[in-house]
């Protein structure tokens, strides 16, 4: 007869079978799973090396790409833009090293440089709209209608600007006397709005924005805007910018994205390459001639550069 005690033993003995056979189990699957984590990670590490490779490989491409694109430019360019003048501005986040490249390209190609003006924080800040425009009012040159379209602080700064600092597309003759010119600029100035050493009127205007100009309420749009007005008071005009310029509320995505906009200044979205850098010379002449483009790699970009096959 089994006594209690030997019964208490059995299942005792049964339930330490059955812990150890857990444990001994458990051992085995994560052993095996241990196993398959290792595995995994060597492939993934394999993918990675090879993605980094390639990723290297097309850096390298792009890098030799720029290089000729730059060993070649003065071909390209040459006299594209002979005897013009070109006004330059910039706003608060634009590359001053791509600003310098652009203006090489512009003068290899014939054009001369008549003025780089800094719009300034204060200038694409829709908080000092109101100031803006008071300061515009009280410095419209004499004889000179703005348009009673432009409103908003970047039309109406357009427009006074491209009315001082461009000549007319007709004529190429000064809008507005060198004193009305020079008491607008400084008055611009003395506002906090502009900044500039020398500027005088250009037969054509380049916008160069950086990428964060639209990551702050309507800058974007008043950079576009702005852009849009002095095209229609001189001979052309042209935004460019860095890729993220053409992307969310970028002023070259609000240029795109507006019908308006869009048939006005000539867009450059990658001018951190030497394509790019060359496009904007090109777009420029283009201008000339009464065309207009949307040129780069970014969104709603028609064409990689003028006379490309439209993507």
């Amino acid at each position: 007869m089994i006594s209690l005690r030997q019964h208490a033993i059995s299942i005792a003995a049964i339930f330490f079978a059955l812990a150890l056979g857990v444990v001994l189990g458990s051992q085995t699957i994560a052993s095996d799973l241990l196993s398959g984590l290792r595995d995994d990670r060597a492939d993934l590490q394999h993918e990675v090396d090879g993605l980094q490779a390639e990723n290297t490989q097309l850096q390298l491409q792009a890098g030799a790409a720029d290089g000729f694109d730059a060993a070649v430019s003065g071909r390209i360019l040459a006299n594209s833009l002979a005897d013009r003048t070109v006004v330059v501005f910039t706003t608060p986040d634009a590359n001053p090293a791509d600003v310098d490249a652009v203006t090489r390209n512009i003068e290899a190609a014939g054009a001369k440089v008549t003025g780089r003006v800094g719009l300034t924080d204060a200038f694409i800040d829709v908080a000092s709209g109101d100031r803006l425009r008071t300061t515009i009012s009280n410095v419209i040159p004499a004889g000179v209608q703005l348009r009673t379209a432009a409103v908003d602080q970047g039309s109406l700064a357009g427009d006074l600007l491209g009315s001082v600092l461009l000549l007319d597309a007709a004529t190429a003759q000064p809008q507005s006397s060198p004193q009305d010119t020079a008491l607008a600029l400084e008055t611009l100035r003395g506002g906090g709005f502009v900044t500039y050493d020398d500027a005088r009127p250009g037969q054509l205007a380049l916008v160069v924005t950086g990428g964060n100009s639209g990551n702050d309420g309507n800058r974007g749009s008043i950079v576009s805007r702005f852009a849009a007005a002095l095209d229609g008071r001189g001979a052309g005009a042209a935004l460019a910018g860095l890729p993220a310029s053409a992307e969310g509320s970028g002023p070259i995505a609000v240029s795109r994205a507006d019908t308006a906009l869009a048939g006005t200044a000539s867009t450059i979205d990658n001018i951190n390459t030497e394509a790019g850098r060359i496009t904007v010379a090109l777009a420029l002449a283009e201008q000339l001639n009464g065309g207009v483009g949307r040129y780069g790699t970014g969104p709603n970009s028609t064409a990689v550069t003028v006379g490309a096959i439209p993507s």
